[in-house]
């Protein structure tokens, strides 16, 4: 069995000679780079800062949020990271993985686990990945990494309201990216 090439869709490829370019223009496909994220960055109104690794990081009051590049060619892959500063015991992981199970369960994104370092500190980390390494559209890049970015933050006031943890509905007052952000302008 074959499959007949003309019932395959066209997906924003440039059409075909014999074929009519009416219709929708095709999307604007880029290779995202750090450049592209400050921009955005900018745009959401976000301070942000590189760290020591030339990662760009966008900090709050109770976690940071890391925009990553790693791999090369058709593997290059964008990550937005999150680490979210309040520190467990122990003693309360099965209670945070209840939550977390629940959380990942109920959406998309970002997927959040548990950090337990040699102290027996618990922290959790929250991440969404994107292929980018054969391009996306600049508006889908765009748009998912504005999703990602308010998942995060919506998933720090979850927790605290899941938990019951205090001072959890003060902690971003405005709920607006950039709003408690500290550090320096990127």
């Amino acid at each position: 069995m074959s499959i007949d090439p003309s019932s395959i869709p066209n997906f924003g490829s440039q059409p075909e000679p014999d074929q009519p370019s009416g219709g929708p223009a095709a999307p604007s496909v880029v290779i995202p780079d750090q450049d592209l994220v400050t921009q955005l960055l900018d745009q959401m109104g976000l301070k942000h800062a590189v760290d020591d690794e030339g990662d760009l990081l966008a900090p709050w009051e109770e976690f940071r949020t890391y925009f990553m590049f790693r791999g090369e060619a058709q593997q290059h892959v964008f990550a937005v990271r999150t680490f979210y500063e309040r520190a467990y015991s122990v003693d309360e992981k099965a209670q945070l993985l209840e939550a977390l199970d629940e959380w990942n369960h109920l959406t998309l994104w970002p997927k959040v686990y548990t950090n337990t370092d040699d102290e027996g500190v618990v922290r959790l980390i929250g991440e969404a990945q994107m292929l980018i390494g054969m391009g996306v559209g600049l508006d889908h890049f765009v748009a998912t990494t504005v999703s990602w970015v308010q998942a995060s933050i919506e998933f720090n006031k979850w927790l605290g309201e899941r938990l019951g943890l205090e001072g959890a509905a003060d902690d971003d007052e405005s709920g607006e990216p950039g709003e408690s952000g500290e550090g320096s302008e990127g």
